[in-house]
């Protein structure tokens, strides 16, 4: 585990428009705005690696960022390009692998409390195949289709009020830096999951990094009783 940087707590940059419906959340057992979430990216952070990108934008004729360049063409490519993109996700989707105890850490992350969310990029059918392979369940999940997406801040702070969730007092975990730029303008604490890739520029972005999930654990209990997170 290796720490980028440390700024739990800090504001923010968005205010965060309202508390969740307390009502429900008392019904329910929770105390509204008190709790720790956790937000997984789906791709390369809960699995392995699994979308081709390169491959993808070398067939759409795009470079960078898929979704963003989709939004500046006209409606004829778009539609190829969202075709092509659906394809490619629905064929990874079907054959991705989850990274080395991740039904573990969430297992351990629920049984102390913290609600588990993921938000991703990705199509909400293909997201929904993979967590049915592998017998995974999430209290908040968030895609593409929703709303804003990533390096948005709403989709978190969406989250963290379905969840009753207070955002400083959660976490983002993801692979990208896209993921880092979605928690810390929301405010929560982010988590880099490098895996067995290396070090990326953007690591100084990230509030920790890791190379391993079962690593996020240690982190989250460790804030919990510094910061009463």
């Amino acid at each position: 585990m290796y720490r980028a940087r440390f700024n739990i707590g800090r504001c923010s940059q968005i205010e965060y428009d309202g508390l969740c419906d307390v009502g429900k959340a008392l019904s329910d057992g929770r105390e509204p705005m008190n709790r720790s979430a956790v937000i997984f990216d789906m791709d390369g952070t809960l699995t392995e690696p699994y979308l081709d990108f390169d491959a993808l934008r070398a067939e759409v004729g795009v470079e960078g960022p898929v979704l963003e360049a989709m939004g500046q063409m006209d409606p004829a490519s778009r539609e190829r390009a969202e075709a092509a993109l659906l394809r490619y996700e629905r064929e990874a989707a079907e054959n991705a692998t989850l990274q080395d105890g991740a039904v573990e850490v969430i297992d351990a992350l629920r049984a102390k409390g913290h609600p588990i969310a993921i938000l991703t990029r990705n199509a909400r059918a293909t997201v929904d195949l993979v967590l049915k392979n592998h017998g995974i369940t999430v209290d908040a999940l968030r895609t593409r289709e929703d709303g804003a997406i990533k390096p948005s801040p709403e989709p978190v702070l969406s989250i963290c009020k379905e969840l009753c969730a207070d955002p400083r007092r959660s976490w983002m975990v993801g692979d990208y830096l896209f993921d880092i730029m979605s928690g810390r303008a929301a405010g929560t604490g982010t988590v880099l999951m490098v895996g067995d890739k290396p070090m990326p520029k953007f690591t100084d972005q990230a509030d920790y990094v890791i190379r391993r999930l079962a690593e996020l654990l240690t982190i989250v209990e460790e804030n919990r009783i510094v910061n009463g997170k």
